[in-house]
């Protein structure tokens, strides 16, 4: 066994298929079904059903993602060591991120890591629920994970640095017939009889919407959408309302639309999470940029 069988498994099982990892890895697909089955004879197991064009993990497949992401990401600490010794000039860092998050604090963390570490890039992996950021870290498809709490961190399996919070606010279409016109906060109270667009089920915004409905406020539903990038143009289009955090203010104003504070206050705890060993020497980089107190 060595790392390259590894990568190449693991790109199929990212890649959803023998097609699209090929592609990806820019090898034909012939070399890479030998190469897993060399894998597979080395491992005596078959790691994947092949039923027409796609293919699908075994048991002993399932089980070999987790230790193979340790060993390819070790390799890559490695790699990523040798690079510190000339002062981060380059490399990689993968990041899990919720979408608002992504929105911000995401982005002016980045700007202060690239500002000092230009030669790093950073990947952003997209997580819907904070236990998909959890998730990535714990299992080493990312190092860092960036999400939101409506209640304590996560400490369990990760290690978590709160960055600071998030309030709730409304996102309303600019019209000054509306219900709210010309008002610069509302109270939640207000929400009832209205029309909102929700997000998944799982996300802190999507449990402040349903928090109303525990404390007798009704609404409609206009739209529930996994796409969070979908949610200001329904509502610049007039499908609703949505409440979202003041991550998207700035974003929503600049499109057009009217953003108002929600009271009471509600807040959403913002964690950094992190593998509790083993950090690349671009994560620890990071780290100390956007985490200066933590970690002088």
């Amino acid at each position: 066994m060595n790392i390259r069988q590894l990568e190449y498994f693991l790109a199929i099982v990212d890649q959803g298929g023998f097609n699209r990892a090929a592609s990806t890895l820019y090898v034909s697909q012939p070399a890479l079904s030998q190469t897993v089955q060399s894998l597979e004879r080395d491992l005596g197991s078959a790691l994947f059903h092949r039923i027409g064009r796609r293919a699908v993990l075994t048991e002993a497949g399932e089980a070999l993602i987790e230790p193979a992401r340790a060993a390819v990401r070790s390799l890559e600490t490695a790699r990523a060591s040798v690079a510190a010794v000339h002062e981060l000039r380059e490399g990689r860092l993968d990041v899990a991120a919720m979408p608002s998050q992504a929105v911000e604090p995401l982005t002016s963390m980045i700007r202060a890591f690239s500002s000092r570490w230009p030669g790093v890039a950073v990947v952003i992996k997209a997580a819907f629920t904070p236990q998909d950021v959890i998730d990535m870290v714990r299992t080493g498809a990312v190092e860092l994970g960036l999400l939101a709490a409506s209640g304590p961190l996560p400490d369990k399996e990760v290690t978590s640095h709160l960055v600071g919070e998030q309030r709730f606010v409304l996102v309303v279409p600019q019209d000054p017939d509306g219900p709210f016109a010309g008002r610069r906060s509302v109270d939640c109270g207000e929400l009832d009889g209205q029309q909102l667009i929700v997000g998944q089920r799982g996300t802190g915004m999507r449990a402040y919407v349903d928090g109303l409905l525990d404390r007798g406020i009704t609404f409609g539903i206009a739209a529930e959408t996994e796409h969070r990038v979908a949610i200001l143009p329904l509502v610049l289009a007039g499908v609703g309302l949505a409440v979202v955090t003041e991550s998207w203010r700035a974003m929503a104003e600049r499109a057009g639309a009217q953003v108002l504070d929600i009271e009471p206050k509600s807040t959403l705890s913002i964690g950094l999470v992190s593998r509790r060993t083993g950090l690349s020497p671009a994560a620890q980089a990071f780290m100390s940029t956007v985490l200066p107190e933590e970690t002088d």
